[in-house]
């Protein structure tokens, strides 16, 4: 099959009938092998029924959200390409024509862009149109370096193989933006064409929620970009802080008629910790999403760990502290200059602020080279003491010597029935060509057969000795074996007679 079109549904009874009849009219029109499936997340208004009159597929889908419901829609495609889009008759299922046209082209990704296609009158509320939207496409495009223009347009159509391999997790409407980030960060092939958004066929309220799905997305934006949310941040506060640490070591600083002196020295020390504090967080993450598979492996990361070891860590921590605690020690020593009275704040702060930030930094990169040790701790598994590959052609051969020793079993037992049969035949074949006195010495001659000894104890029983010649007697043995009363019968009675 070549395209799926998958529809998360919750509760679309008024619209969800007429998605399914363009999308199947589409189909038809174009001569594609598709379909229609319907992700189903606990209506309780009889979509899913409309939805199988007009020709969808339902799958059930038990974990709330328009992610959890995207995705139990997608694993059950049966396409190679696959095309999303809402059930409330906003978009035109009938206008996929160009993005099958770009995935069959060798596009992994292909998104529509509402801004480019046309939104009709009251099909996206203001907010949402002109801060939303556009806020948290930039925000997209910045961070991860995407091209996309609208990272939130609900209809887009994708390699089904290739989105299975981002490994997508999250379950809410942050799903639209996990989709594009993932596949930016993983080198797709993504493109844009423009659509068109329509007011929805609905009567009741829509599920999105401003402020909250809003946040959702800004959310996941940046947890997954730590170079915004903690490096870029934490290299602008250590900046302007041992910027501003420097310069007011020496004394106040004048701009025009403000004075900067001690007050802002705490703040330059505090700004500095912060500082550092985010940059090690940024390092720490980072590794953390790389081992994960969060975040695609990144070379520069790489390089930087390589080089930053434990030990490493703990000298530049040890020579900080170092540096601290001798700034500890000066200010010690001009407290006692001052015979251990009252001092200048202005003289002493620029002793011991300095050396309290370098303390308070001396412990942040030890623990934050621990704890980026422990983060480069390797999972591993003992070798078993078998080897699986020894322990599977054990179990081949003696499955084979089985079936072997049941064969020669059942090709033995096929002989010996034959051994048997063939001797039955044979005594009755003889019976029947010859005559009655040389069927019964014939058949005592053959002992080879396994049957010939009971054969020719009973023909002896029956017909007496050996038949005699003209003119001769039979024998002894012939005599003793019939009795007075016993009728005659085979060549005993030829004898007779």
């Amino acid at each position: 099959m070549e395209l799926s079109v998958v529809m998360p549904c919750l509760n679309e009874a008024e619209t969800v009938e007429t998605c399914v009849r363009k999308t199947i009219g589409f189909f038809e029109d174009n001569g594609i092998d598709g379909e229609v499936v319907i992700a189903d997340n606990g209506s309780t208004d009889g979509s899913q029924q409309l939805a199988r009159d007009a020709g969808a597929r339902v799958v059930p889908v038990i974990d709330k959200g328009y992610g959890n419901a995207l995705m139990g829609g997608i694993r059950s495609a049966r396409g190679r390409y696959v095309a999303m889009g809402d059930a409330d008759d906003s978009y035109d299922f009938t206008t996929l024509g160009p993005f099958l046209e770009q995935l069959r082209d060798g596009a992994d990704l292909v998104m529509g862009n509402r801004f480019k296609g046309g939104i009709a009158d009251g099909a996206m509320p203001p907010l949402h149109r002109y801060l939303g939207n556009p806020v948290l496409s930039f925000v997209g495009r910045l961070f991860f370096g995407s091209k996309i223009g609208d990272f939130h347009c609900g209809l887009r159509a994708f390699n089904k193989d290739s989105i299975m391999r981002l490994g997508l997790q999250t379950g809410g409407m942050e799903f639209a933006s996990e989709m594009v980030v993932k596949a930016t960060l993983a080198k797709y092939d993504i493109r844009e064409v423009p659509t068109t958004l329509s007011p929805d066929g609905r009567t009741r309220a829509p599920h999105l929620n401003t402020w909250r799905d809003g946040w959702r997305h800004l959310r996941f934006l940046l947890l997954y970009s730590p170079r915004w949310l903690f490096l870029i941040p934490g290299l602008v506060f250590m900046t302007l802080g041992l910027i501003a640490g420097i310069a007011l070591s020496f004394g106040p600083v004048r701009v025009g008629e403000i004075a900067f002196d001690v007050d802002t020295l705490v703040g330059a020390g505090a700004a500095m910790v912060i500082g550092f504090q985010a940059v090690v967080f940024a390092l720490l993450t980072k590794i953390y999403a790389m081992q994960e598979g969060f975040l695609p492996h990144d070379r520069r990361v790489q390089k930087i760990t390589d080089w930053w070891s434990l030990e490493r860590g703990l000298v530049l921590g040890g020579l900080l502290a170092v540096a601290g605690l001798a700034g500890l020690a000066a200010s010690l020593f001009h407290w006692r200059v001052n015979n251990f009275g009252e001092l200048d704040p202005r003289q002493s702060l620029r002793i011991v602020v300095p050396a309290a930030t370098a303390l308070v930094m001396s412990f942040q990169a030890i623990f934050g080279s621990l704890f980026a040790s422990i983060l480069g701790i390797r999972r591993r598994q003992h070798p078993p003491a078998i080897d699986p590959a020894d322990e599977a052609a054990g179990v081949v051969d003696a499955a084979a010597r089985q079936v072997a020793a049941e064969s020669a079993a059942q090709k033995a037992a096929e002989s010996d029935a034959g051994l048997d049969d063939e001797a039955g035949t044979e005594v009755d074949a003889e019976a029947e060509k010859a005559p009655a006195g040389k069927t019964a010495s014939k058949t005592a001659a053959k002992p080879s057969s396994k049957t010939a000894p009971k054969t020719a104890s009973k023909a002896r029983a029956k017909t007496g000795s050996k038949a005699a010649p003209k003119g001769k007697a039979p024998g002894k043995g012939a005599g003793k074996t019939r009795t007075k009363d016993e009728p005659a019968s085979g060549s005993g009675a030829a004898e007779d007679e």
